[in-house]
């Protein structure tokens, strides 16, 4: 896509201001934290609840954009560039991709639904691409952001597109129709996700099937609701376990291979094997079948295409690798718009100023090959790739557009050379096709750790941080707490993100936290909440920011300073409120303000103190009495001093419960990793953290027989008993066992029985389908990590914290 500056401003009618209206633009941009982003981008300036990108406009300037969309030019902007003003740009975002996709006049097949959107997508494309230049949208891009940056990646190369469309409360799905135009609709599963934005399931189907209002066609699993609230004049192609009376009838017959489909259609009678059981992945399948009968498919070509089949990985996973390296796991799909993607998450992620790209061959880019690895040249340049190996006879005839790069005709003979390759010290993306089956790459690279992993969903802590962001003001700034190993979800990961979202602060218990940190390349300000004297010097080495508690703390601190020379190094003031732990009392505050007023060695950054009962209204005289004193307190200093430094007292639960209280910034601690004390906000928060193992053996008992030390658990019937290799090691309580806590295996609870091990417990699972090497969810959704506190008497941080390091986290983004 090449638009002139005049044709965008007439497709948005937009009002320009300033620069030159006969440039040209061939990128659309919405994150200015982007290295593609460059003079051809056209940038939109977003404004979000929590987020308003107009900020960022003088640095994307610096950086080389000279196209914006905005509501507004923002100061001393003038005549630096060219602005495209208009009233909302997230609506001029979906009128240019709306725009666009009236240019192009093939099929288009439009989903939605409540689960299975991105599998049937990508199990759709696999099916088609043999007989159609397919484009879709890349990953979950599904939501009023991510459909028209879907669309844009439209050319005249395609003739068939697959887009999913996401939605979660009303008057969403209009916009999105508008922008995707389907000819072709497929409902899939609705279950309860988002139920929260309806007031009833029928609301929320009627609201999903605006999707298809222009549609040739609607394919569905037929059910009694849906066809009631389906428009009478819609045409639909349904399919039914149970109604003779759909288009395509279909009985299930379980085999070793997976399912076979009974398929009855137009007085045809024929059989499909899937390599699936579950009925996610069955019902998925089905709608898919259903497209290929649609498109008169011949039954040989179904048969044969629909038993390939494969599970969807849909997530960018961050790994530990060997030799100090971290991978990023893309190693299931190969496509334009997706290296795009993983080449940002890359640069969000990276742990290392050596950047290795691992890359296939790359397919459904509606360019010719020189165009396509041109563009993938300037991505690659434009992300600072230190070097690059490419895998695949096509890729491998462009190898000298790429900076420092090794080529290998196919995956078998990247791993013959693997031995002679160096790898160490890097970050490094693994993107490839399917089929060139690069997770055996990443089995080389990853470092070999036992089956028992605690998975970190990077999108639930950006969208934990929003929302707790969507409730301050503007002008309020946020420090979050990553100590404690981050919660236990992971110290430099999770502050590479929060870095990445530009927070203002990140708070640690201890230098060390905060060194590790630093060591690894993070830039943001780091305050140190429980220094002890004797970590001063290193504090400072490493450009920490110490809080002062204490006179003579800050008798130490002072010393110390005066030998190094120091002028102004931030420090941050804590007064006790109340809480009596830390910080100083008002009695302290006159000698303290004396000792200040007479030393150039230090500058106060911040003054702070600490609520005790923030997350309790019963208290709410006693927290009000903190508050006024902090005012008081912090009010004496500021005027005594004639400074002016940041101010904050609330944590997470102050955030909700105490919203006047924000003075300058607040911070922010376990909400952020997904949890509360308060119920109707735990529904706002995502998930973060899923401990997860694998059933290690199962084994069959009779009455009577015990499990376990102490023959604490016996029989009372014949039982089959799983054992899992976790344990109190691994930072699993020994009180969740003998019967109080349990795990989830395939959806269903299993009841821990007998004491925990060191290394392993062991769960009822006679009434659980289950083989061993199942995956075993130990705590996540269910059970909640706030249940597990609840039922041990404790609080959802012991049991966060608890996790050994020798368990290893995954990281990974949807």
């Amino acid at each position: 896509m090449t638009l002139s500056i005049k044709t965008i401003e007439q497709i948005l009618h937009a009002k320009r201001f300033g620069g030159v209206s006969n440039g040209t633009i061939d990128n659309i941009s919405i994150d200015s934290r982007s290295l593609q982003n460059n003079e051809k981008t056209l940038f939109f300036a977003l404004v979000g609840p929590n987020n308003d990108a107009h900020i960022y406009i003088t640095t994307l300037i610096e950086k080389g954009v000279q196209n914006f969309v905005v509501t507004h030019i923002p100061d001393k902007c003038e005549n630096k560039a060219n602005f495209l003003i208009v009233d909302n740009t997230l609506e001029a975002l979906q009128q240019f991709a709306a725009h666009h996709r009236s240019l192009f006049d093939f099929p288009i097949i439009g989903l939605t639904g409540s689960n299975g959107k991105t599998i049937v997508k990508e199990w759709l494309n696999f099916l088609l691409s043999p007989d159609f230049n397919v484009v879709r949208s890349p990953k979950s891009y599904n939501s009023q952001v991510g459909v028209p940056l879907s669309i844009l990646a439209i050319n005249q190369k395609y003739n068939l597109g697959i887009f999913e469309a996401g939605i979660s409360k009303r008057n969403e799905m209009d916009k999105l129709e508008a922008i995707i135009k389907p000819t072709i609709g497929i409902l899939t599963n609705i279950g309860s996700a988002h139920n929260e934005g309806f007031t009833n399931i029928d609301e929320k189907i009627k609201e999903k099937l605006l999707l298809f209002q222009h549609s040739n066609i609607i394919i569905y699993q037929k059910n009694s609701i849906v066809k009631a609230l389906l428009d009478s004049n819609s045409k639909t192609f349904s399919w039914s376990f149970t109604d003779k009376t759909a288009a395509v009838f279909i009985i299930l017959k379980p085999n070793q291979e997976g399912t076979v489909l009974q398929i009855h259609y137009v007085k045809t009678n024929f059989e499909v094997q899937i390599p699936f059981k579950e009925d996610a992945s069955i019902e998925n399948s089905i709608s898919c079948l259903m497209v290929l009968l649609y498109f008169n498919y011949n039954i040989e070509t179904i048969q044969n295409r629909m038993k390939l089949l494969f599970p969807v990985e849909m997530r960018l996973k961050v790994k530990d690798g060997i030799n100090n390296c971290t991978l990023i796991d893309d190693s299931y799909s190969s496509d334009f718009q997706s290296l795009k993607i993983a080449l940002d998450f890359l640069e969000s992620q990276k742990q290392h100023e050596k950047k290795t790209l691992i890359l296939s061959d790359i397919f459904e880019s509606g360019l010719t090959n020189e165009e396509l690895y041109s563009k993938v040249s300037q991505l690659i340049v434009a992300n600072k790739i230190t070097r690059v190996f490419v895998i695949g006879e096509t890729i491998s005839a462009f190898e000298n557009k790429f900076p420092n790069c090794s080529s290998f005709e196919n995956t078998k003979k990247f791993i013959i050379a693997y031995p002679n390759l160096t790898f160490g010290n890097e970050t490094i993306l693994i993107k490839g096709a399917r089929h060139f089956q690069f997770e055996t790459i990443v089995s080389l690279l990853e470092r070999k750790t036992h089956e028992t992993i605690l998975e970190i969903n990077l999108n639930a802590i950006s969208h934990n941080l929003n929302f707790y962001k969507s409730k301050l003001k503007p002008t309020t700034k946020i420090m979050v707490m990553v100590k404690a190993f981050g919660y236990g979800s992971g110290g430099f990961e999770i502050a590479k993100l929060l870095e990445h979202h530009k927070v203002d602060y990140l708070g640690v218990a201890f230098a060390d936290e905060g060194i590790t940190l630093k060591n690894a390349g993070i830039k943001l300000p780091i305050m140190v909440l429980n220094p002890e004297s004797t970590s001063f010097l290193s504090i400072i080495q490493h450009q920490l920011e110490p809080e002062i508690y204490s006179l003579k703390g800050l008798h130490a601190f002072l010393k110390i300073a005066e030998q190094l020379n120091l002028v102004h190094f931030p420090i941050h003031i804590k007064i006790d409120t109340g809480m009596h732990r830390l910080g100083f009392e008002e009695e302290n505050i006159n000698e303290l303000i004396s000792i200040l007023q007479n030393t150039n060695l230090v500058t106060i950054k911040s003054i702070l103190s600490h609520l005790a009962t923030s997350d309790d209204l019963n208290h709410l005289e006693f927290t009000h009495y903190q508050i006024n004193l902090f005012e008081k307190l912090s009010s004496k200093m500021l005027f005594e001093l004639q400074i002016n430094p940041i101010r904050h007292l609330l944590n997470t639960s102050g955030i909700t419960n105490f919203p006047d209280a924000q003075y300058d910034m607040v911070r922010l601690g376990i909400g952020v990793y997904g949890v509360s004390n308060d119920l109707e906000e735990q529904k706002e928060l995502e998930n973060v953290s899923t401990l997860k193992s694998v059933i290690s053996q199962i084994r069959s008992i009779q009455a009577g027989e015990s499990v376990g030390y102490g023959r604490r658990f016996i029989a009372n019937d014949s039982s089959k008993i799983a054992t899992i290799p976790i344990g109190y090691a691994d930072g699993i309580s020994r009180a969740w066992g003998n019967g109080l806590g349990f795990v989830t295996i395939n959806n269903q609870k299993a009841i821990i029985i007998g004491s925990i091990c060191m290394d392993m417990l062991m769960v009822d699972c006679t009434k659980i389908d289950c083989k061993e090497g199942d995956e075993v969810i130990i705590f996540g959704k269910i059970p909640t990590v706030n249940e597990i506190a609840k039922k041990l008497n404790t609080i959802p941080y012991e049991i966060l914290t608890s996790i050994s390091q020798r368990v290893k986290r995954i990281y990974y983004r949807e």
